[in-house]
């Protein structure tokens, strides 16, 4: 089930020339909704905002955003107990052709989705993952945002079907880690912790901003750097950030055996204990 809100009214429908539709121009965030409040909103509208000024789109009024956002979680039938919001920005309508319209106004609508809780075992067990044939190209100018181009992450997302499979790792052309389909990565080899570097191409997520304060504040190290693929047969522990889930371990990457180990146990902790608490175990 799925509602669809544009300036607090319910909407079923789109301009055909709206430019996030036919040119992906533009941006979104997926927000998980806890007891009917939106989680680690503030880092949501930090990258919302960076974004924008990315793209050269309007920035949307942040006062008058989260009210939106507040009147649709009012209105709809969703039990906002649990559940997921979407907020698309994009640049609005216009004529065909690249260029944007010199009067050209963003738009900006609201999903409200029913929320998908992960099993207790997935966080107490670890999830399995593969690593994906698709790459994702390098552009440093999108790397960092969540623009509405997405076609990479469905290609990889459509290379498997079997449902044990959790996700699935990306990396870019050159051979480095990234990130997953829809996620961000954390490995662990001899109890330090590393994550790729968002520099080049993929998307930092918030969670993964969260994951990096938590272990900042517990003057835990991360290397935030170049992770090559050769490095996957050689580490201990991984663990996968998502604004949805919080923190999950593996258990299984392709055909290698993982052990959910005490390095990932101890950030699932750690986040559980800052405003995650379906990360506890």
């Amino acid at each position: 089930m799925s509602d669809w809100y544009l300036h607090g009214e319910r909407v079923d429908s789109m301009p055909v020339d709206d430019r996030g539709a036919q040119y992906g121009d533009g941006l979104f965030e997926t927000v998980a909704i806890r007891a009917g409040q939106p989680r680690f909103w503030d880092l949501h509208l930090e990258r919302l905002t960076t974004g924008c000024e990315r793209l050269g789109i309007c920035k949307p009024e942040k006062p008058a955003l989260r009210e939106d956002l507040d009147g649709a979680l009012a209105a709809s039938a969703i039990d906002t107990e649990w559940a997921t919001a979407k907020i698309v920005v994009s640049s609005g309508t216009g004529p065909r052709g690249y260029q944007r319209p010199e009067a050209a106004l963003p738009t900006v609508r609201i999903g409200l989705f029913d929320g998908r809780r992960l099993a207790t075992e997935a966080y107490r067990d670890g999830v399995q993952a593969l690593v994906c044939q698709t790459r994702v190209a390098l552009q440093p100018l999108l790397a960092g945002i969540k623009s509405l181009n997405r076609l990479e992450q469905v290609l990889a997302r459509a290379e498997w079907d079997d449902a044990q499979i959790a996700e699935g790792l990306m990396l870019d052309t050159e051979g480095r880690l990234i990130c997953g389909t829809m996620s961000n990565v954390f490995i662990v080899r001899n109890n330090v912790i590393a994550t790729p570097a968002i520099t080049r191409c993929g998307v930092s997520g918030v969670m993964r901003r969260h994951v990096l304060a938590q272990l900042a504040r517990e003057g835990i190290p991360c290397d935030v750097r170049d992770i090559r693929a050769a490095e996957l047969d050689t580490l201990d522990e991984v663990f996968l950030s998502n604004s949805q889930f919080g923190v999950v371990p593996l258990r299984q990457l392709a055909a290698r055996k993982l052990d959910v180990g005490s390095v990932s146990r101890r950030v699932m902790g750690l986040v559980a204990a800052s405003g995650v608490p379906e990360c506890a175990t």
